[in-house]
């Protein structure tokens, strides 16, 4: 398990609103914490990382657990800056 600092629960939304709830969220955190994003959506696999890449904040991981009918995906994501 990966340690976070922030929390964002973004299950129920396709994208491209996790990204923009991540863009947002993101924005309230210290450079170097870390947010932990949980998605039902598997586009975010490829997504977050992408979007990491775009805006130059540090994708940590990503960890798959199985919720029912449906799987959840944590990605994590580590505020850039100094």
């Amino acid at each position: 398990m990966i340690p976070a600092d922030v929390k964002l629960d973004t299950l129920g939304y396709f994208c491209p609103m996790p990204i923009i709830l991540t863009s947002k969220k993101i924005k309230e955190l210290v450079p170097g914490q870390v947010l932990e994003v949980a998605s039902d959506d598997e586009g975010i696999k490829k997504d977050m990382p992408a979007w990491c890449e775009t805006t130059g904040h540090e994708w940590v991981g990503l960890e798959e657990e199985p919720g029912g009918d449906k799987t959840i995906y944590k990605t994590y994501i580590k505020k850039a800056g100094s």
